[in-house]
């Protein structure tokens, strides 16, 4: 059983489409073991605790420098004996150190079809409000492996979402959440944790699950 620590920084509905998963069984090979807020006042700490999932608050202010925020996380996701790393809304900046600790073992989900409106700047609702300036009529979301490229990182599994007329960035921002996010970073998860991802020349290929 792999243990899994999920970062977190808001509301949490990422965080509460893994549980949910969870408790359906459909993450069989993995187990939420811990949820590390960068804020104390995150919602997502009183998801992960009523789910009766241990919780840890890390804020980067507390810290001088990088390097010491940074051993503080490690030790944190060491204590847990972490085996994936899910970023799910988390809003601090993740180091090259912790990057490289974790290699092909932490996903983000982001809301956009990568490499459209991601990187630099591209969070939140200014990802659906670029999307919708731009006049684009598909949408989506991406899982991807985490690399030190801001949204750089190895594509896992993408899902498209229309746009309609007369969207805001929020209806589009709630519809991507529903019709993408939800679903996608579950299936990624459980394929993470089935052993079914492998990263070659900077692609992921899925592998059929073992008889």
């Amino acid at each position: 059983m792999l243990r899994i620590a999920v970062l977190v920084s808001g509301g949490g509905t990422n965080l509460q489409a893994l549980i949910d998963a969870q408790n359906r069984g459909e993450i069989p090979n993995g187990k939420i073991t811990l949820v590390i807020s960068s804020r104390p006042d995150a919602y997502a700490l009183k998801r992960a605790q009523k789910a009766g999932i241990g919780t840890k608050v890390l804020r980067r202010r507390e810290f001088a420098q990088q390097e010491a925020y940074d051993t503080a996380l490690l030790r944190l996701l060491d204590e847990n004996q972490t085996s994936l790393v899910i970023l799910a809304g988390f809003m601090t900046i993740i180091s090259g150190r912790v990057i490289r600790a974790y290699e092909n073992r932490i996903l983000n989900i982001h809301p956009s079809l990568i490499p459209a409106f991601c990187g630099e700047g591209f969070y939140g609702l200014r990802v659906h409000e670029a999307a919708l300036a731009r006049g684009v009529r598909v949408t989506g979301a991406t899982v991807h492996f985490v690399n030190e490229i801001c949204d750089g990182g190895p594509i896992i599994l993408q899902k498209a979402v229309e746009v309609k007329p007369g969207d805001t960035p929020e209806l589009l921002q709630r519809r991507v959440m529903e019709q993408a996010e939800w679903k996608i970073l579950p299936q990624a998860v459980a394929l993470f944790c089935g052993g079914s991802l492998q990263v070659q020349n900077g692609r992921v290929e899925i592998k059929e699950a073992a008889e």
